[in-house]
């Protein structure tokens, strides 16, 4: 049953995958830029990160001391 439902599937996927480059296809338009604030909220969410990941970072071992 799941391979002709598969079959069907495929078949409609293919046809609309081939259909869209003909020159009568209908346009989609593109997304908007997304805003800047996105830049920087993942700048800021970076940065912080990097700050708790320098908290847990092992220490080097001294010359002298079992680690």
């Amino acid at each position: 049953m799941n391979d002709l439902m598969a079959g069907d599937l495929a078949t409609r996927l293919t046809q609309q995958h081939l259909h869209s480059a003909r020159p009568d296809a209908p346009v989609v338009a593109e997304h908007a830029p997304r805003a800047a604030r996105a830049r920087t909220l993942r700048a800021g969410l970076a940065a912080e990160l990097r700050t708790v990941a320098r908290w847990v970072e092992p220490r080097p071992a001294k010359a002298c001391q079992p680690s």
